[in-house]
């Protein structure tokens, strides 16, 4: 499920009135964001995944830190096993970079990133408050 979609901002285009915020069942929401950029993060191991897995308790525990602040939507290895992908939503790109860079894959030399910023024009209704529009 979902963790804190909503911005709290209303009237984007796109997020319905007075926008939403959906929350896994049982899970606390953080405060609303006015988060509005979507990025894709791809991670690429650089290392033997006997080194990624040496960290991989570290990482798990500061991907659950980014769900708990909102700013990741959803993430999982890729297949075959050489990394895994990302899903995000942040202030500006510095700001996601800054996120990416305090992973202990990063911090450690076992992987790195590819992120890409992108424009949400179709969205599952989850994802309602990242939808935008194509300037012009």
């Amino acid at each position: 499920m979902l963790s804190s979609l909503g911005n709290g901002r209303g009237g984007r285009p796109g997020s319905g009135p007075g926008g939403t915020s959906r929350t896994r069942p049982g899970a606390d929401a953080p405060p609303p964001r006015s988060l509005e950029i979507m990025f894709v993060l791809e991670l690429t191991y650089t290392a033997p995944v006997e080194r990624v897995d040496a960290l991989l308790q570290d990482h798990v525990a500061w991907l659950a830190t980014q769900y708990a602040a909102g700013v990741f939507v959803a993430s999982g290895r890729k297949n075959p096993r050489d990394g895994g992908v990302i899903l995000a939503v942040g202030d500006d790109r510095a700001q996601i970079e800054k996120i990416a860079a305090g992973d202990p894959f990063t911090a450690q030399g076992v992987c790195t990133y590819r992120i890409t910023e992108f424009i949400a024009t179709k969205t599952s209704d989850e994802l309602a408050p990242y939808r935008q529009q194509l300037p012009g």
